[in-house]
C-alpha cells in the first residue's frame, strides 16, 4: 500500500455532527487499539511534514507501514469492530485501487473469522481489454449494499470514482469505512474570504474531505479513529503529552467547523 494522505451528511447517513471541542471520555476499545498498532508499526509518526496540501502537519500518518500479515489482521479487526460499532447494513466489501484491495481482503478474512462469509470485489486502474476485461474484479455488485474500504479521505477523488462504478454495476453504496479521519478543512472547501494559499480558513470554516463526501453523496463515513481520538489518546499517554499541545495547535489552524464522530443508528 502507498503513503496514506494527508453541513453534515445528508439525514439518515448514520453521521452525528459533535461539537468542536475534543472529546472528553478516555478513548477506549477499537479506537485505542488502532492508534497503539499505528504506533507501533511507525504507521503513525509525530514531527514535522509537508502535505500534498502545503500544510506543515505534527503527524503523519502511512498506511503502507501494515505491512506483514499480523498487522494487516490486527488492522481489520479494529476496522471490523469500528463498521459493527456504527451499525450499518452492508451485503458486500469493495477495496478502491490500489490502498484499499488489501484493506478490504484483510477486512473480509477477518468478517470470516468471525462468521461471516462476505463477497469481495476491487476496481482497475485501467480497463483491462483482453481476458475478462472490464475494471471490476471479483464478486458481482448488482443488487448488493456495498461498504467501501479505504485508509483515508483526502481530496475524496479515488471513493466519488468507487461510488460512480459501484453504481454502474448495480450496487447500492452503503458506506465508507477508513482507518482516519484527519478532521480537517479540505483545501478545496475553505471559505473563499480571507482563503490562505493553504486553504486556512479563520475559525474552522468548510467541511473536511470526508463530511464533503458524506454531505453530497448522502452515505455515512465510518472512521476507525479521528484526530479528536488522536488527542484524547495523547493527552492519556505520558510519552505522547508533548505532541498534544502541537495537536491541537494544528487542528486550531486547520481543524473543520464540526467533528465527525460515528453513531451507531443500525442498518
Amino acid at each position: 500500500m502507498a503513503a496514506g494522505r494527508a453541513a453534515g451528511p445528508a439525514a439518515g447517513s448514520g453521521f452525528i455532527i459533535a461539537a468542536f471541542p475534543p472529546r472528553r471520555t478516555p478513548v477506549t476499545d477499537h479506537r485505542t487499539r488502532f492508534l497503539q498498532l499505528a504506533l507501533r508499526v511507525e504507521a503513525l509518526r509525530f514531527g514535522e511534514f509537508t502535505l500534498k496540501s502545503g500544510r506543515i502537519s505534527p503527524y503523519f500518518f502511512n498506511a503502507g507501514r501494515f505491512d506483514s500479515g499480523t498487522a494487516l489482521s490486527a488492522l481489520a479487526a479494529c476496522y471490523a469492530d469500528a463498521v459493527d460499532a456504527a451499525g450499518h447494513g452492508f451485503d458486500l466489501l469493495f477495496g478502491p485501487a490500489y490502498k484499499g484491495i488489501p484493506l478490504a481482503t484483510a477486512l473480509a478474512c477477518e468478517y470470516a473469522r468471525r462468521g461471516r462469509d462476505l463477497p469481495l470485489a476491487f476496481n482497475r486502474k485501467e480497463a483491462k481489454t483482453h481476458g475478462e476485461g472490464g475494471t471490476l474484479i471479483g464478486a458481482p455488485l448488482a443488487g448488493k449494499r456495498v461498504l467501501i474500504v479505504d485508509d483515508v479521505i483526502t481530496a475524496g477523488t479515488a471513493i466519488r470514482e468507487a461510488l460512480t462504478l459501484i453504481r454502474e454495476g448495480g450496487g447500492i453504496p452503503a458506506g465508507i469505512a477508513i482507518a482516519l479521519d484527519r478532521q480537517e478543512i479540505a483545501v478545496e472547501s475553505a471559505s473563499p474570504a480571507g482563503r490562505a494559499p493553504d486553504g486556512r480558513a479563520p475559525g474552522g470554516l468548510g467541511l473536511s474531505a470526508a463530511q464533503a463526501v458524506a454531505a453530497e453523496s448522502g452515505i455515512p463515513v465510518i472512521a476507525v479513529a479521528g484526530l479528536d481520538d488522536l488527542l484524547a489518546f495523547a493527552g492519556e499517554s505520558a510519552e505522547l503529552l508533548d505532541q498534544r499541545e502541537r495537536l491541537l495547535a494544528y487542528r486550531a489552524r486547520y481543524g473543520c467547523r464540526t467533528s465527525t464522530q460515528n453513531a451507531p443508528t443500525g442498518g
